[in-house]
C-alpha cells in the first residue's frame, strides 16, 4: 500500500521560509512523479510543483516560480518544498501526491495523496 506523509508545515511571517517534505511507503520515489498541491480555505486545489524522481526533472506553477525548490533524496525516499520569500497569499493545506506517468501538475492525473500540512504566512 502506497502512503505518503507530509510535515514541515507551520506559521511563518512574510518573507519568511518553510521547507516540506513528502516521505514515501510502498513505492521507490525514484521510479515515480511526485507534486506538491496547495488548497486554501474555500478554494480549490492547485498545483505547485512536480519532479521526476527518475532524473530530477522539475516543473512549477507561475505563482511560486523563482520562489519555491522541489528537490528529493532517494536514499530517504523523500521530495522536499523549499519555500522562500513566503506571501500570505501561499497560506494553504499542502499535500504531495503521486501516480502519473508524466510531469505535470493536473491533480487529476494523482492518484496517492498524502494527509496535508498546514502552512500559514501571516505577522
Amino acid at each position: 500500500q502506497v502512503q505518503l506523509v507530509e510535515s514541515g508545515g507551520g506559521l511563518v511571517q512574510p518573507g519568511g521560509s518553510l521547507r516540506l517534505s513528502c516521505t514515501a511507503s510502498g513505492v521507490t520515489l525514484r521510479d515515480a512523479y511526485i507534486g506538491w498541491f496547495r488548497q486554501a480555505p474555500g478554494k480549490e486545489r492547485l498545483g505547485v510543483s512536480a519532479i521526476n524522481g527518475g532524473d530530477g526533472t522539475t516543473y512549477y506553477a507561475d505563482s511560486v516560480k523563482g520562489r519555491f525548490t522541489i528537490s528529493r533524496d532517494n536514499a530517504k525516499n523523500t521530495v522536499y518544498l523549499q519555500m522562500d520569500s513566503l506571501r500570505p497569499e501561499d497560506t494553504a493545506v499542502y499535500y504531495c501526491a503521486t501516480g502519473p506517468q508524466t510531469l505535470t501538475i493536473a491533480s487529476w492525473m494523482y492518484r496517492t495523496w498524502g494527509q496535508g500540512t498546514q502552512v500559514t504566512v501571516s505577522s
